[in-house]
C-alpha cells in the first residue's frame, strides 16, 4: 500500500516504550511502512512523557502542533510546530509534552511496532 488514509489506520495506546512506561496515555498510529522506514503519528497530551530510552533504529522527529521539550543525549530543547528533531540510533532520549501535541516520526530501518512498543 502506497497511501494511507488516517480513519482506516488503527490507534494504540501503549504504556511501554523499550520496555519503559509512559506518564499519560500516549496514541500512535504506523501510518505507512515501506521496505526502510515506518512513519508514525504519536499525540502526547499535556503533561504525558516518555522515559528516557534508545533504540536500536533512528528516528527523525517533525513537531505538526504543540509544544514539546526534548531531551537527546543530554541536551534539551523546547520544541514546537513546524520544528524537528533527530534521534540517532543508540542515543539516550525523551519527551514531555508542554500542551496538548501532535508529532509525527520516520524511524529507520522499519520495525514492527511491538519492536519498540514493548509488545503493546
Amino acid at each position: 500500500m502506497y497511501t494511507a488514509k488516517n480513519a482506516d489506520t488503527e490507534t494504540i495506546y501503549p504504556d511501554r516504550v523499550e520496555g519503559l512506561p509512559f506518564r499519560g496515555r500516549v496514541s500512535l498510529k504506523a501510518m505507512l511502512s515501506g521496505d526502510n522506514m515506518v512513519m508514525i503519528e504519536m499525540r502526547y497530551p499535556e503533561g504525558a512523557s516518555s522515559p528516557e530510552h534508545a533504540h536500536d533504529h533512528e528516528s527523525v522527529c517533525y513537531v505538526v502542533s504543540g509544544r514539546v521539550r526534548g531531551v537527546i543525549d543530554g541536551a534539551e530543547s523546547v520544541l514546537e510546530a513546524g520544528d524537528a528533531c533527530l534521534h540517532p540510533r543508540g542515543v539516550p532520549h525523551s519527551v514531555e509534552a508542554l500542551e496538548d501535541s501532535m508529532i509525527v516520526e520516520i524511524k529507520s530501518p522499519a520495525v514492527p511496532l511491538e519492536n519498540f512498543l514493548g509488545g503493546k
